[in-house]
Order: C-alpha cells, then structure tokens, then sequence
C-alpha cells in the first residue's frame, strides 16, 4: 500500500504503540506532524482515517473514526500533511453524509447497508455542471473571489479563487463549457511565478473559520445582523427572535418537541440552504428525518424540501470522533454557501452528544476533567462554534448570512448542566422548552416566561419598516401580562378560583387567550403551521385590542363562557387562509363580539 506523500514534500510515517476505543498512540519515524493532520492507520487491509488530536515529542495521539478493533500494537500509520478537510464544490445540496463527508447513499450503493471499515467515497457528484466564466483573463483577483458560476438547481453557485491562497493573483486563463468537478477550469499565476490549476471544486480545514483569513487581511468584511430569520413560528418570529446570521439554542428535556420544532424551522425558514448536522442523536430520530425530507414539499419553491438541505448524519451509535468532527463538517458547508452571498440555516442536532464525544475523547487522553468530568475547554469549544455563525459581505459587495441554531439534551431537563450553560453564554436566543407545557399539549412547548431574546434591540429599526413602529409596544405589552398572569396562575393553584380578585380572574383569562391562540400552533394544519409575518401583524394587532376589552358582567361564569366563545372562533380563524370566505366571515364575528363587549361594557 503506497503511502501519501505530505503537502511538504515528505513521507511522514509513525507506528502504533498503544490502541484504547476510537483513540491510538503512535511513535513517529520521521518527518513532522501538525494537531488536526489527517492520518490514516492500516490494519490489515483496511485503512482507517483518524485525526492528530495530540503532539509531545515523536509521540501522537490519534482518535480514529472508525471502530478500533483490530488495530495492534507494531501496525503503520501514514500521516497525509492535511488537516482534516471538507470537499467544497456543486453538487453538495441533497446530499446525506457522514461526519467525514463520505456519500451514505454511494457507500450503500457500492458496500450495502453494513459498511466495512476504512471505506470512503467521493463526496461530490459524478456529473457534468455548465460552467459560465465572469471574468476575464489576466484579471487581478484576490483569494476568495468569484471567476464564474454554475447552477446547483435553482441555487446560483458561484465558483472561487481558492481560499487557502496567501495573497493576490493573476487570472491566466479561464474557459466555460460542461465539465465535471475535476476538470481544470482555468488556471492562476501567483506574485513568485508559481502557477495553480482551477477545479470547480476546493479543500478547506473544517476546523478553521472559512472567513478567517479574509476577514482579518479585510478581502471581506463581518456585518451587524439587523434582519430577523423569519420561520413563521409565531412565538418565536414575534416574542423571542432569531436574527438572520445570529445564533440561538433549543435545550428541552425528552419528549418536549425538539425534532418537531426543528424539522418545521428547517422547512419554513426564509433561507436559501438548510444544513441539519445530526451529531450524535438516536437513529430512529434520524431515520425519521432522512425519509421525511425527500417526501417534503419546499413552500418557497414548490420543490423537493432536499433541493437545498444537506444532511450531515452521525448517530449515537457511530464512533465517538465521528460524531465530534460533524458538527464542523456541517458549519463549514454553511460558511461555503454564506460566502456565494446565501442565507444559510445550520441547524446541530444535538450539541450535548457533540460535547459528550469531546468529553469522551478528553478522558481517554487522561486529560484533567472539568465541571462533570467535561474537557476543560469545553467553554471556549462551544463559543468558537457559535462565533462562526454571523453576516459576512466578500469584496464585490456580495452579502451572506449563516445562522446557527443548536439544540440540547439535558439530562433530565437540568439547565443547570455544564454543556446548557456555556451554551446560554454564547448564543443570543434561548428558546426554552419545558415538559409542563409539553404535558399540557401546548405546542410549540417553548416556554414564554423561560425563555429570551437579546436580539430586539438590534432588529427594531427593521420591526419599525416593516411592522410597523408600535410593534414592540405591542409585544412588550402582551409579554408583561403573561408574566403577571404568572403569578395569578400561582396563586389560583393553592386557593382555586374563588381566592383571587375579579380583575385577576380577567389577568388570568386573558393570558391564557393569548398563549392558547397566538403562542400555539397546530403542526398538523396546513394554513396554522405557518404563519406569515404580515398575518403575525395583523393577529398581534386584533390580540392587543381583544385584551384591552372589558367584558361586561364581572360573573365569572360569563367571562368564561365569553372568553371560550372568542377563543373558539379565533382558532377557527387560526385554520383558514388569508383571503378565503371562512377567513372573512371568522373576523366578522370576532369582531361582532367585540362590538358587543364595548357596547354592554
């Protein structure tokens, strides 16, 4: 078996001298070695993939992806002089992949449903794209910037000056036409005279921010979101905002709806690209979310919802570093499509099993354990990941955007554990779901008095353009009067409805108007599913009069029976499209009643 040969023009070798689960030791012969370098150990006629995750001396550690068993104590390792690294090009929407970026589809195809070990595929496509130049020859270009395009579906994919490139370089030659993904395109001459061949497609260290290097030689700039993910959620779109590049966690205990609420995010977000990294979730889970997608509709687009989704796929059941390294997978395909001037949606399912992986590794390595036996950087990990969502505008003024929403699984709903908090302190939007509301069937179960938003501020300007400028008084208002709803709902549980003043009866009633009717939503509807921000406005709207209503008996059993009578009517208006006949006559008799309230009031 012949050995790579590394990108410094030498043949690294090591050998194995210790082997633990998913984690081996090795001596080195000669050449060097660098953390994250791509290595590959050779058990018998196998070749597994692993990755440096530790250099002291002429001694490495190595976590495999793949199952270690096997390995033994003498077998060669041959490192490649890589870091571990992503195929970027067309071809990658629709796809289902591994943490490693290998095809799920092309390894079945050619190996069946048990895969042996040490196996990969090409990630990308063979297949011809039409490649349609933009500039022209001799032109002077930067790392980074667009030489033409092809069309990945109704996607524009634009095709770059590799980004790994030290400084500015001249265009040679350049030639559209069909071709396949390892075809040279063109070719670039850099300032020493050394030239570089073109390929529609790239390498890039999934470790390492794809903008990095961009951003800091100021080829591209970093903006300030002001624009919110629109997902018509209501609860989420209207109270606790998500803003478009920004990030946001969903930790929720069992059963609370956690897949649920990110498959409808997924569908009906306002984003060009959805990416779902599933590191580390039970397979049923991701069973169900492989077979449901294809079958999906897009409702931008009328398509297949897969014709831009990409799935990253480790479940718990893979190997540990698998699991650890898809997550990066995932958000450097996101960064990829941000920088062609997309909105990409990246949605990590679930960062705990990601930090569990890490912790995993770190105790094999003997490392000293922090808080509940977690890596000591486990903080900073989970910080660098979050900081690589954000709004990015590369050199000709093309802007993207890549939002980065996580879910996470603490263990029996503590949100006190290590991964929920550290968590907490990187994102800027909680949504906080809770087996209460879970129980009660109020769904989505995110729970308005637990959770929030630090993105408000920000998004005004745009709320006040396109909402309107009393919008966030609106919103303010309503959230203030489920919180002091709160405390009646409290208070009626220890002394029943009879120990509390009329006007806190009203309170109560007309919090639980305002979460049975605005902050639920009925998945399984087609029109209440989703909910358009024009008709978020306008129900906000008819919800802060209806509260501002006083009813005109203080009976008790009227005000009931009154509030029942209005909640009815408005979920029927919940359930009819905008325009339709039922739509009009549903807010002709809400507002019947509330005429008759003002009147008798």
């Amino acid at each position: 078996m012949n050995a790579p040969h590394t990108a410094r023009g030498q043949r690294a070798r090591a050998t194995v001298i210790a082997v633990r689960p998913n984690l081996v030791t090795v001596q080195l012969d000669d050449g060097p070695v660098a953390k994250n370098e791509v290595a590959h150990v050779c058990s018998g006629h196998a070749r597994l993939k692993s990755e440096v995750l530790r250099v002291r001396g002429r001694l490495a550690d190595l976590q495999v992806f793949e199952d270690t068993r096997g390995v033994r104590v003498g077998d060669p390792v041959e490192l490649s002089g890589e870091l571990l690294s992503v195929t970027l090009g067309p071809g990658l929407l629709s796809q289902v992949f591994d943490g490693l970026q290998s095809p799920l589809d092309a390894l079945a195809a050619e190996h069946g449903v048990f895969l042996p070990r040490g196996h990969v595929a090409a990630p990308l496509p063979d297949r011809l794209w039409s490649f349609e130049p933009t500039v022209r020859e001799g032109a002077r270009l930067l790392p980074g910037d667009p030489i033409g395009r092809v069309m990945e579906g109704r996607l524009q994919h634009d095709i770059c000056v590799p980004f790994d490139e030290a400084g500015p370089v001249r265009l040679e030659w350049v030639e559209g036409g069909r071709c396949d993904v390892q075809a040279e395109i063109g070719a670039i001459r850099r300032d020493d005279g050394s030239t570089r061949a073109l390929h529609l497609s790239q390498r890039w260290p999934v470790r390492r921010p794809l903008p990095q290097r961009l951003l800091r030689r100021r080829w591209a700039e970093r903006l300030y979101p002001h624009r919110p993910l629109l997902t018509t959620i209501r609860l989420i779109d209207s109270f606790f905002p998500i803003a478009l590049g920004g990030t946001a966690c969903i930790p929720g205990p069992f059963g609370a709806g956690k897949t649920v609420l990110q498959n409808l995010i997924a569908r009906y977000a306002a984003v060009d690209v959805v990416i779902i990294v599933a590191c580390g979730e039970r397979a049923g889970e991701v069973v169900e979310t492989l077979t449901e997608f294809p079958q999906l509709q897009d409702p931008h687009t009328g398509g297949s919802l897969m014709d831009r989704t990409v799935i990253v796929c480790n479940t718990s059941a893979m190997p540990v570093a698998a699991r650890e390294s898809s997550i990066y997978t995932g958000v450097t395909m996101g960064e990829y499509y941000r920088h062609m001037g997309h909105d990409v949606l990246v949605i990590a399912d679930s960062t705990s099993r990601w930090a569990q992986a890490m912790r995993e590794t770190s105790g094999r390595m003997e490392e000293i354990p922090g808080e509940e036996a977690y890596p000591g950087y486990l903080d900073s990990s989970i910080r660098a990941l979050y900081e690589r969502a954000g709004v990015v505008r590369r050199r000709d003024g093309t802007t993207g955007s890549m939002t980065l929403i996580g879910t996470v699984s603490p263990a029996g709903g503590n949100l006190e554990e290590p991964v929920t908090q550290a968590t907490l302190a990187s994102v800027k939007t909680f949504l906080g779901l809770t087996a209460e509301r879970a129980y009660r069937r109020c769904y989505p179960a995110i729970d308005p008095l637990l959770s929030w938003s630090r993105y408000p501020q920000q998004l005004c300007a745009w709320q006040a353009a396109e909402l309107g400028a009393d919008w966030p008084r609106r919103v303010d208002t309503l959230s203030r009067l489920l919180r002091d709803a709160q405390r009646v709902a409290q208070m009626v549980q220890v002394t029943g409805e009879e120990g509390i003043t009329p006007d806190d009866y009203l309170l109560w009633q007309r919090a639980e108007l305002i979460d049975s009717i605005y902050l639920q939503q009925d998945a399984f509807d087609p029109v209440d599913v989703s909910t358009p921000l024009p008709r978020q406005r306008d129900m906000l709207a008819l919800l802060s009069e209806l509260v501002e209503l006083q009813p005109a008996s203080e009976d008790r059993e009227t005000v009931r029976a009154w509030f029942l009578q209005l909640t009815a009517r408005l979920r029927d208006l919940n359930c009819a499209a905008s325009g339709s006949g039922d739509y009009a006559q549903g807010m002709q008799a809400i507002r019947g009643l509330m005429e008759t309230a003002r009147r008798e009031g």
